[in-house]
């Protein structure tokens, strides 16, 4: 095969772990420089890898690698780093944007040091590192800039759980439209974003034990950046969608990308990775005022209220194996008519599901409208979409909160 990036030199932020060091990776096989431009040089209590382990790893792989510690907050350090690698290899051909900071939450509970974090480091880092890295890059035959960021859309539901992020995200995604204009002809300037959550320490610390089962490998993601990083510069000013890159490249069996095949699911994409583009086809549902339609004339003309119908039969189709299989107790707030609290015990010997707290304490708590509730217990309403959309907040163990779609399944058979 040809090695289409050998003797290329890239400046990857962040590239100690994670995806990263993936896209590093990918590139070393083809006998690539990389320039290391990250802060961990000491290892870090929780987190694996340094910028001296993930040279060697690249060495290793057919690569030639430089660490460099980078912190992309110190305008100093990116500048040190950069003429370093433009010492050591002659030049930088291709920038990376990886490096990134992740908090999800509210505004109110978002600390002040957190916000000015993800904006020092998503926003300006990438202003600061694209910057420093242009008159090198406009010196090189096949210039590439590629920051890892989603796709701008303004819908407010990107926004209203994690106002900081999206603002400090969608900042990147602006550097990538002004430069690709203000550098066209002589620097591509491309976002790449996953379509699903993507397993690395950081999900683990996000997503609680059990997470990596919904996630796909960072592969994914380095082999669509191989894919927009060997393209002709004239191809610039895109958001490609991992995804959605590698089907028109041929790709058919995504299977390969799963930590567990048969199980990738986009429930966390709202959580971890916040955002899709809207052409998706279960997107419209959203359109109207309320959603999908709810279809409870049937169960109006009961005695039992919805959410109370729907516990009823809950309470029916708890078996032993489901317990065993799930091993969790989910807690509903539920607000508006028939509001009040609910649970489902998948926990206790025999399970049990009704009115009130449970009898040991929730690992889950779930807060939602008592009729998204019964929408999605009927099947009419995806946990995954109620969240992303921001009808159903969740707290607790969010691995076991995923689980409840494989429950949803089985409910809404007998619902």
């Amino acid at each position: 095969t040809c090695r289409k990036l050998a003797g290329c030199t890239l400046f990857i932020t962040g590239a100690s772990r994670g995806i990263g060091k993936a896209i590093a990776l990918k590139a070393a096989k083809d006998g690539a420089n990389i320039v290391i431009a990250a802060k961990t040089a000491e290892p870090h209590r929780t987190l694996p890898g340094t910028i001296y382990t993930a040279a060697e790893e690249i060495e290793a792989a057919g690569g030639k690698a430089l660490p460099c510690i980078v912190n992309v907050r110190e305008e100093q350090q990116i500048i040190n780093a950069v003429e370093k690698a433009v010492k050591t290899f002659g030049g930088i051909d291709i920038l990376v944007n990886n490096a990134s900071a992740i908090s999800l939450s509210g505004t109110l509970e978002t600390e002040t040091k957190k916000a000015n974090l993800m904006m020092d480091v998503n926003v300006r880092g990438t202003y600061l590192t694209s910057k420093i890295c242009l008159p090198h890059l406009r010196k090189s035959k096949n210039a590439h800039i590629l920051n890892l960021s989603p796709p701008l859309n303004l819908n407010p539901i990107w926004f209203k759980n994690h106002c900081a992020y999206t603002i400090s995200k969608y900042g990147m995604s602006m550097c990538v439209l002004g430069m690709a204009e203000e550098f066209r002809g002589e620097v591509a300037v491309n976002a790449l974003w996953p379509k699903t959550a993507i397993y690395t320490a950081a999900m683990d610390m996000l997503g609680g034990s059990g997470v990596e089962k919904q996630c796909r490998k960072t592969d994914i993601l380095a082999d669509a950046a191989y894919c927009i990083l060997t393209k002709p510069k004239s191809f610039t000013g895109n958001f490609v969608i991992d995804e959605a890159l590698l089907r028109e490249e041929g790709i058919k069996d995504f299977d390969v990308y799963a930590i567990a095949p048969g199980k990738t699911n986009l429930f966390l994409a709202g959580a971890s990775q916040g955002f899709k583009e809207e052409k998706k086809s279960s997107q419209p549902k959203h359109k109207g005022p309320d959603g999908a339609k709810v279809n409870l004339e049937s169960a109006s003309a009961k005695p039992l209220s919805p959410v109370a119908e729907t516990f009823k039969v809950i309470q029916g189709a708890i078996s032993e194996e489901f317990v065993k299989a799930i091993q969790g107790v989910f807690l509903f707030e539920l607000s508006g008519d028939d509001g009040g609290t609910w649970y489902i015990d998948l926990k206790t010997k025999g399970g049990s599901a009704g009115c009130g707290k449970p009898p040991v304490k929730a690992d889950v708590v779930m807060s939602m409208s008592s009729a998204d509730f019964v929408k999605m217990f009927t099947g009419k309403l995806k946990p995954t979409m109620a969240f992303m959309s921001g009808k159903l907040r969740i707290s607790g163990n969010m691995a076991l909160a995923m689980r409840l779609e494989k429950v949803l399944v089985q409910f809404s058979s007998k619902l």
